[in-house]
C-alpha cells in the first residue's frame, strides 16, 4: 500500500453528512466493521486500526434529504490489505443477507454497497501493481463481472472487522463539469490524469496509483451543488507531503482562482462542483 504513503498526496478521512447518526453507527459498525475512535452527540469517527481517522459521520442539526441530483460524493472506498480479507466480508455478506454489488476493474476487485443514507461505499482489494495494464501513462481500467468463487478460494477465516491495515483507497466524486473539474485537480492540485473514459469520467492519482479520486458527470453534469443541510459528502482531506508542496499548491490554487483558506496544519479549498478538501501535511 505504498501508493497511500509519502510522498504521494492521497484521501485520507472522508466526512459525510447522514440524517441519523445512531442508524448510521449501527450500520458502519455492524455491517462494514467499523470501530468509533471519537462520539459526540452529532458527530463520530471512526476508524479501523484504533487511532486512525478514515470516516467522520456528521447529523446536522437540520437535515434535508436530496430531492434531486446534485454533485458530491459518489463513494469512498476501503482498501483491505489482501484478498483474503475480501473473502471474509463476502461470505458474511451472505451468511447476513447483506447486497452488495461487485466488479472486476482488472486493477482491483470490488464490492458496492449503500449506506442508510445512500452514500456510496466500496470495499475493494487492488491486484498486484506488476500486472497492471500501463499505456502511454494510461492504465487499463474496466467493468466486468467479478469472480466470486476465485476470492472465496482465499478465505482466510471469520470477518472479525475492517483489518488494521484498512486504509481509505480512493475517493469518487459526482461533479457537474469534467473540463473545470480537470483544471482544478491537475493544474491546481498537482494529480496526474491516469484514465479517461470519453467525456463523462476521469481518474487521477499520484505515484502511478490506479487512481486517488474519480470524477464523473453520468448523473450529475450541470447539476447544483450539495446543499450545506443535504446527506452526503462534508468534506474530505488530502494528506501532503511537506510545506514546500503546500505552498506550491496553494500558488497554483490562487492562479486559477480557487479559494483558499489556511487553518492550523493545513488549508481548505473547493471544486468547481462544490466539494470541500482540506490539505493537511
Amino acid at each position: 500500500m505504498h501508493f497511500h504513503e509519502k510522498p504521494n498526496m492521497y484521501v485520507t478521512n472522508v466526512e459525510i453528512k447522514v440524517s441519523d447518526l445512531h442508524r448510521s453507527l449501527k450500520y458502519y459498525q455492524e455491517v462494514i466493521g467499523f470501530k468509533i475512535l471519537d462520539q459526540e452527540s452529532k458527530k463520530a469517527t471512526l476508524t479501523a486500526d484504533g487511532y486512525t481517522a478514515l470516516l467522520t459521520l456528521v447529523q446536522p442539526e437540520t437535515v434535508e434529504e436530496k430531492t434531486r441530483l446534485t454533485t458530491g460524493l459518489f463513494h469512498f472506498a476501503l482498501l483491505l490489505p489482501t484478498r483474503g480479507d475480501l473473502a471474509n466480508i463476502i461470505t458474511r455478506f451472505h451468511r447476513k443477507g447483506i447486497y452488495y454489488g461487485a466488479s472486476d476493474h482488472a486493477v482491483s476487485e470490488a464490492l458496492y454497497l449503500q449506506d442508510p443514507d445512500d452514500n456510496g461505499i466500496e470495499i475493494y482489494v487492488d491486484r498486484p501493481e506488476e500486472n497492471w495494464t500501463w499505456t502511454s501513462n494510461q492504465v487499463h481500467m474496466v467493468t466486468e463481472p467479478l469472480n466470486i468463487r476465485a476470492i472465496l478460494m482465499e478465505e482466510t477465516g471469520e470477518w472479525n472487522g475492517l483489518p488494521i491495515k484498512t486504509v481509505m483507497g480512493h475517493i469518487h466524486l459526482s461533479v457537474s463539469d469534467l473540463d473545470e473539474a480537470e483544471e482544478f485537480y491537475t493544474n491546481g492540485l498537482g494529480f496526474d490524469i491516469v484514465t479517461r473514459y470519453g467525456t463523462q469520467a476521469l481518474f487521477i492519482s499520484t505515484g502511478r496509483y490506479h487512481h486517488h479520486i474519480g470524477l464523473n458527470t453520468w448523473h450529475s453534469k450541470n447539476a447544483p451543488k450539495l446543499g450545506e443541510n443535504q446527506v452526503g459528502l462534508k468534506t474530505y482531506s488530502l494528506f501532503l507531503d511537506n510545506d514546500n508542496q503546500a505552498t506550491t499548491l496553494k500558488e497554483n490554487l490562487h492562479a486559477i482562482g480557487a479559494p483558499v483558506v489556511e487553518f492550523e496544519g493545513g488549508f481548505q479549498t473547493e471544486d468547481p462542483a462544490g466539494n470541500t478538501i482540506l490539505l493537511k501535511f
